[in-house]
């Protein structure tokens, strides 16, 4: 059996941070289907507290909104809800999130979306030295400074984990 190649080919979100001049490492990994940040996490010999998610949610009004997460946190919506000023906060369904983000769910980066969405990041989250978010794949995460999150992304920090 021939020896994986390592190299992940470009995405949008790669293509997004070398179009900003962002440094960036890239990490490969086995996609396991439900295994989420634990595994990626665990394959990749990373706390998994430094290992982001990106989640596609919706409003009341059904405007989307992607939140920056612990990979070992969950989200308060209702929290996120108050720090956003809107009535409630959902996760978006599979099919939607794919239509907002341009990603499959498992694979979605908040570099390079489909279109511009308003992205709120955990304000621990950017406390943290580096950070290991996706790279626009299903098992591919890039480590980048979490600073790139507000001053190139613009991500507002909030306080919505449980």
């Amino acid at each position: 059996m021939a020896k994986k190649d390592k190299h992940v080919s470009e995405t949008p979100a790669t293509q997004w941070l070398r179009a900003q001049g962002i440094a960036f490492t890239e990490y490969p990994y086995d996609y396991v289907e439900h295994g989420g940040t634990a595994e990626s996490a665990r394959q990749l010999g990373v706390d998994e507290h430094s290992v982001v998610k990106t989640l596609v949610m919706q409003d009341e009004k059904a405007q989307p909104l992607v939140v920056l997460m612990h990979g070992d946190r969950q989200v308060s919506t209702k929290n996120l809800a108050r720090a956003i000023g809107v009535k409630s906060v959902e996760p978006c369904k599979p099919e939607v999130a794919q239509r907002h983000s341009g990603y499959l769910v498992g694979g979605t980066s908040p570099f390079g979306l489909r279109k511009a969405l308003p992205v709120f990041v955990e304000e621990s989250v950017l406390a943290l030295p580096r950070i290991h978010i996706n790279g626009g794949r299903r098992g591919f995460l890039v480590g980048i400074e979490p600073s790139v999150l507000t001053d190139r992304l613009c991500a507002r920090p909030v306080n919505c984990a449980l």
